[in-house]
């Protein structure tokens, strides 16, 4: 790939040179006692060499001499950066360590000292020598170069804004929601959308994957995005994540297969495999068979550059080929993104120019997009002019289009090495908020904040405005995929050509290691590096890193701890990487399990900013980590094995940001009240009154926190006027926050009453919860109208609180979207006269809570999606008001009855409930009968019954239609004299026996005929002996599973057995298994012919085409 040298010198030299126009290094060389002569002769040598900068950039692309000129630069301006952090190190641990004896260190400051004049004079002059051998560059205002504008607003693409794809859309969507593709011989639809990079492949892909029609009718969906060197576990692993919403450790490939084919098995899914090659016929042959277990009308979703690429064994039956965009279509997309809330009629001098801009980009989308963001910036003639007539249009060679390194080279300084430095991000990373930002500040790429924005606000900016460029997109992960990605909330993502731009301008001073290019040479002059973090790590993999002296960033990818992967390393790195890369300034080994300890060797760290060790089983960190005076994030977060932090933390006086979630930390060090510069302290840990630990007032010594603070042990605060000095109503940049007591305490509850009172949280809050609360009432905040202090909470979470009787007498905040109440005995819910107030409800659930309640009423909750009462022990009866309108519940999807031991009956009558798709009841001992009104619930597909022993009326005929999934659990009526016949959607049906069920399976001759079902599970018969012949009846079952049947000796003959069975799981069964040995057993030559036999979870018999034969 051609290389752009630039990026990351245009954000140094401009970083440099703001530092020493604020007065900081002057200041440093003051106080240090340096030659300030010296700072002045680097500071106008380096003004004048970054006015050189803009033409040189330029001039690189088609003359060699500039580019290595550059490279000299590069190396001089990275050489100052090094020198500074060196003389800025120094001062902080002069400061660190003030109270020692200074007299013994004044020999020590001499030579410092002399050694740093000397390294200045040397930087000086060869910062002179670039400049005197300037290749024939002119100078610029640098100022003029570049569109400096204030952050904007990210104007995100909404699927209006996608100019002439809208025809393409309804066709795929077309396809998706019929039955084309899908036939007797194949069930699984499959089509190809095929085009170049940039056209929108991807992009039309997920407007369909979120299109809300899709989504109601595959409730399984996943995506993978497909590497370029394929690689069979990675893909399963990445597909099998993607439907499940959890992260998969396993690393065999058959118990891969295994796990995906039961998440896939008789289930109508959709999947969409992104940026598939040609090539790989034999390794896709598996994974072809496996997605053949869904249901008929499943589909499968091909993005390629490459129309040759099928999926063997399944035909695709369409291939959609994108079109590039035509000239009418790119100027109304290129408008649309330059003209954001502005109407292009009031620019008509610029629409002329516009149009030739746009017919530049040849049609593609992604270019479009990109330059409508740089013009947006400055709706000038001049710059537009400039724009169209730029020598970077001529470059005809290399792997970047034209028109995004136009959208480069117009970013102002800042941004350059912002974007530059996401190149270390594989494609197709999902990137948090968070993470993006503590980088950035640690790799010095923000600029000074002024007045009272902190950095992280600056930096927030700038990823604000990469987005308003679209140069990064903004990922809305969806609520079952968060637990997934993470705690944040907000991600990014590079497209592939962008990211293909970044690595391009950042080349070779940003890279990353292939795991699939373990051969790859690293450049020597690398100075941020990231790898793949693999199961097993051995020395051996970084040993090309041995010669990286200036490396800055050495990061371990991924870097949430939320994969939870089970990685381990060498241990003999950690003391290597310590002794020699001394540069360091960002070290991430986050998820290595193995990693205990951190050798005294952290201690040569010195310019360390951002340290990760999440996830790891660290137990404490050494004492020398103290000495890190530079560390500005330190992630510990969900190692579960810490236990307590250094004493003198105190001493880092630049930290910013502490994650201790998940720590098994029992106090905080005193010191930690010292650093009073944190923006982000996780944990907040109350001592007791004779404790070494922080107390709550120390709280108050922290007025810039932001983001989640969780507060816990506060059954240690005595004395409640100390709660009121934690301040918290005026950390306005706390969004969630969390007060907990200790299960355990011994409680107090006129005092936790009053400290609560005064733990009075910001406006700004989003998300809250109580635990573990002795008190009787909630406070006074919470729910006075006269207070408008929580205007902003949409979460709120009460748990454990068994003395509370009542909510306050106006009740919860209204802006409310989800209310769970757990483990809250004597609490009387709200009437539901007051529920119309909660407008915006969207998740109710009530969970071993509310004893005094004996009814719930459920109305006027128009938005309402999810139900939960569980465990509400007292519960007679759950019904509709009849006062209650018809649009009132048009959004509920779930509703889960669990476990309410005195509940009587269920009416859902009176009202319709549309979008019901998920409906359980369980373990109700004196539920009656079930809801009347279910026939009428014409959106259900997923129901579950179960041990409901007083259950008097069930009738298979009063299900609709549209049930998909049927679960039931000792209710053996289910079986009785009826049809199943009209459940023509049926294919998934799961019977959990008793003694009933038993006999009744043993006597039927005929059971039910429903043509669709795929899945049979039938499980906890204990007197069960042998199966009828109703099973050749199933002639669409593909899987078969039989569990704790203890006396079951034999299966139907073997043309009693449905012939479409291909999949057989036999467990806990000890007789059957005996019968069944494998070409031994007396039943074997009835299953002998089934493809796939587990018996005990062991795999009997795979038989082709499955991919292989057991002997």
């Amino acid at each position: 790939m051609e290389a752009f040298v630039g990026a990351l010198l245009s954000a140094s030299m401009d970083m440099f040179l703001k530092k020493i126009a604020s007065g900081e290094f002057a200041d440093l060389f003051r106080r240090t006692q340096l030659d300030e002569a010296l700072l002045d002769e680097i500071d106008t040598t380096m003004a004048s060499l970054q006015s050189l900068l803009h033409d040189a950039e330029n001039k690189q692309i088609n003359n060699p001499g500039v580019k290595k000129w550059l490279n000299k630069l590069h190396d001089a301006v990275f050489e100052a950066e090094d020198l500074f952090d060196e003389i800025n190190t120094e001062a902080l641990r002069r400061s660190a360590e003030a109270n020692q004896v200074l007299k013994k260190f004044s020999s020590y400051f001499k030579r410092f000292n002399k050694e740093i004049n000397s390294k200045l004079s040397k930087l000086s002059a060869k910062l002179k020598h670039v400049k005197n051998q300037n290749p024939g560059l002119n100078v610029a205002d640098f100022s003029t170069c570049v569109v400096n504008v204030t952050p904007t607003t990210p104007f995100l693409v909404k699927e209006t804004d996608i100019k002439g794809r809208l025809d393409d859309k309804n066709k795929l969507k077309e396809f998706l929601l019929s039955e084309d593709g899908c036939d007797s011989e194949q069930k699984i639809g499959v089509i190809s959308i095929v085009g170049m990079g940039g056209l929108g492949k991807t992009t039309l892909a997920k407007l369909l994957y979120n299109d809300d029609h899709v989504k109601d009718k595959f409730k399984v969906r996943g995506w993978s995005h497909i590497p370029k060197k394929f690689d069979l576990v990675t893909v399963t692993k990445t597909i099998l994540e993607s439907v499940t919403s959890e992260t998969i450790t396993e690393t065999n490939f058959v118990k891969l297969q295994l796990q995906l084919e039961q998440s896939l098995s008789n289930k109508k899914f959709l999947l969409v495999l992104d940026d598939m090659s040609h090539g790989n016929y034999v390794d896709w042959n598996s994974l072809s068979d496996i997605f053949n277990v869904g249901q008929t009308g499943s589909k499968i979703i091909i993005t390629t550059r490459d129309e040759r690429v099928l999926l063997p064994r399944l035909k695709s039956l369409d291939v959609h080929h994108l079109r590039y965009l035509g000239s009418e279509e790119s100027w109304s997309l290129l408008a649309t993104h330059a003209f954001v809330e502005k109407n292009c009629e009031q620019y008509p001098n610029l629409e002329k120019v516009g149009i030739e801009i746009a017919k530049k980009c040849c049609g593609l989308p992604l270019a479009v997009v990109a330059l409508g963001g740089i013009l947006r910036q400055k709706l000038s003639l001049d710059h537009w002019s400039d724009v169209l007539n730029s020598s970077i249009w001529e470059r005809t060679s290399g792997d970047v289009q034209p028109s995004l390194l136009l959208s480069y080279r117009y970013l102002p300084a800042y941004l350059k090495g912002c974007f530059a430095f996401c190149s270390i991000f594989p494609k197709n990373s999902i990137l948090g908020k968070e993470t993006m930002v503590q980088l950035w500040i640690a790799e010095g790429l923000i600029a000074q904040p002024k007045s009272e924005k902190s950095w992280e606000k600056v930096a927030e900016e700038y990823l604000d405005e990469l987005v308003s460029r679209s140069l990064i997109r903004e990922q809305f992960i969806d609520d079952e995929s968060k637990d997934f990605f993470g705690d944040e909330e907000v991600y990014y993502e590079m497209h592939d050509l962008i990211n293909d731009l970044a690595m391009a301008v950042s080349s070779p001073y940003c890279t990353r290691l292939d795991k699939y290019k373990p051969d790859e040479s690293v450049d020597k002059s690398a100075r941020h590096l990231s790898f793949d973090s693999e199961e097993y790590d051995s020395y051996d993999k970084f040993e090309k890193f041995h010669g990286l002296k200036g490396l800055q960033t050495f990061v371990s990818l991924p870097l949430q701890e939320s994969y939870r992967y089970a990685d381990f390393v060498s241990s003999k790195l950690l003391s290597d990487l310590f002794s020699t890369m001394t540069q360091l300034h960002v070290l991430s080994f986050s998820n290595y399990q193995d990693i205990t300890e951190l050798p005294n060797s952290i201690e040569n760290l010195i310019y360390l900013r951002y340290l990760n060790l999440s996830n790891t089983r660290i137990k404490r960190l050494p004492s020398k980590t103290c000495k890190l005076y530079n560390l500005q994030t330190l992630l510990l977060s969900w190692c579960y094995e810490l236990t307590e932090l250094p004493k003198d933390m105190g001493k880092l006086e630049k930290l910013r940001h502490l994650d201790i979630r998940g720590t098994k930390l029992k106090e905080m060090p005193v010191q930690i009240s010292k650093l009073e510069n944190l923006q982000i302290l996780s944990d907040f840990i109350v001592s007791g009154i004779n404790e070494v630990g922080l107390k709550i007032e120390d709280l108050g010594k922290y007025p810039h926190l932001r983001g989640s603070l969780s507060i816990s042990k506060l059954e240690n605060v005595i004395d409640p006027s100390h709660a009121c000095e934690a301040n918290l109503e005026m950390k306005k940049e706390i969004d969630k926050l969390r007060l907990k007591w200790s299960d355990t305490a011994p409680s107090n509850s006129e005092t936790q009453s009053v400290v609560l009172e005064q733990l009075r949280p910001p406006r700004s809050l989003k998300r809250l919860i109580i635990s573990g609360y002795s008190g009787d009432k909630l406070p006074n905040w919470l729910g006075d109208p006269l207070m408008i202090s929580l205007n902003s909470l949409q979460k709120i979470t009460l748990d454990n609180i068994p003395s509370l009787t009542s909510f306050p007498r106006d009740g919860l905040p209204k802006t409310l979207q989800s209310i769970m109440i757990l483990r809250c005995g004597n609490l009387e819910f709200l009437s539901h006269e007051s529920f119309h107030k909660y407008t915006s409800l969207e998740n109710l659930e009530i969970s071993y809570s509310c004893d005094p309640m004996n009814s719930f009423t459920l109305c006027s909750f128009p938005v309402l999606k999810k139900l939960d009462i569980v465990g509400c022990y007292h519960l007679k009866s759950i019904l509709i008001a009849e006062e209650a309108s018809k649009e009132n519940l048009l959004f509920l999807k779930t509703i889960q009855v669990h476990s309410c031991y005195e509940l009587e009956s269920v009416s859902l009558s009176g009202l319709p409930i549309p979008n019901l798709s998920r409906l359980t009841v369980w373990n109700c001992n004196k539920l009656r009968s079930l809801p009347e009104s279910i026939k009428t619930l014409t959106s259900l597909q997923f129901m579950e019954i179960g041990h409901l022993p007083n259950l008097q009326s069930f009738s298979i005929d009063d299900l609709p239609i549209s049930l998909q999934e049927l679960e039931v659990t000792d209710v053996g009526g289910i079986l009785g004299n009826t049809t199943w016949e009209h459940l023509t959607s049926l294919s998934k049906l799961d019977i959990r026996g008793d003694d009933d069920i038993g006999k009744a399976l043993m006597n039927m001759e005929v059971l039910f005929q429903p043509t669709n079902l795929d899945s049979l599970y039938i499980s906890f018969l204990e007197d069960i002996e042998c199966l009828g012949k109703w099973l050749q009846h199933l002639t669409s079952l593909h899987t078969l599973h039989i569990e704790y049947a203890p006396k079951l000796k034999s299966l139907p003959e073997k043309g009693e057995l449905p012939s479409s069975l291909k999949e057989l799981h036999i467990r806990r069964c000890p007789l059957l298994k005996e019968n069944l040995q494998r070409k031994q057993g007396i039943e074997w030559s009835k299953i002998s012919h089934i493809p796939k036999i587990y018996i005990d979870y062991q795999i009997i018999q795979v038989l082709a085409p499955f991919g292989f034969k057991l002997k």
